[in-house]
């Protein structure tokens, strides 16, 4: 599992240049990507930062010749809120993915397996704390791997949270563990990432 870090700084250029670690850009961050091999959009409403739909779309266009290196780029969603998340999805992915961009749907407390729309190449798993580590979110994880749907998983900042979703067959995790004491957490993700990977479910 890859991890991106929500925060970039020198000392995890040659990791991010090389793609041992990726980068999760947001509008509000808007961190130069010419020397980073790997990244995705997150929309920032988890922080209160979305710019509004057609800003957010002209930041993608700004960044549109690093396109091929995106992984995803998070649909915008409502925290905390399935239903008003799915309601949301449909016009905004087909904008995005209109301009090329591979789209992610972030996955709120109460989404099902049900839920997942035909065609969804990410599937980004947000919502709270309890929702997230429980048994729900891992069937919908599970379900959408079952349906070749990649997942990604935020606010992953520490070793036995990896494990577990590293388990769980997910493809990507983002925290900003790396943005404190990077000298420190640097070499600690990248133990993580090289750790074998142990089957599990919860």
């Amino acid at each position: 599992m890859l991890y991106l870090s929500g925060a970039k700084n020198r000392l995890m250029s040659d990791d991010l240049a090389a793609g041992r670690v990726g980068l999760l850009q947001t509008p509000a961050a808007a961190y130069r990507l010419d020397d980073v091999a790997v990244w995705a959009m997150d929309n920032g409403c988890f922080t209160d930062t979305y710019p509004g739909d057609d800003a957010y779309l002209a930041t993608l266009d700004k960044y549109a010749h690093h396109q091929a290196r995106c992984l995803f780029v998070a649909v915008p969603d409502v925290v905390g809120d399935a239903a008003a998340t799915l309601a949301l999805f449909p016009a905004m992915a087909a904008r995005i993915s209109a301009a090329g961009w591979p789209v992610a749907l972030v996955a709120q407390d109460g989404m099902t397996a049900d839920d997942l729309p035909d065609g969804l190449p990410w599937l980004f798993i947000g919502g709270s704390t309890e929702w997230k580590l429980g048994h729900a979110a891992a069937e919908l994880i599970a379900e959408a791997k079952r349906r070749g749907v990649r997942v990604h998983v935020g606010r992953v900042n520490s070793a036995k949270r990896f494990a577990l979703f590293a388990g769980l067959d997910c493809d990507t995790a983002d925290g900003t563990f790396i943005a404190f004491a990077p000298d420190k957490n640097i070499p600690q993700v990248r133990s993580w990432m090289a750790a074998p990977r142990q089957t599990r479910w919860i």
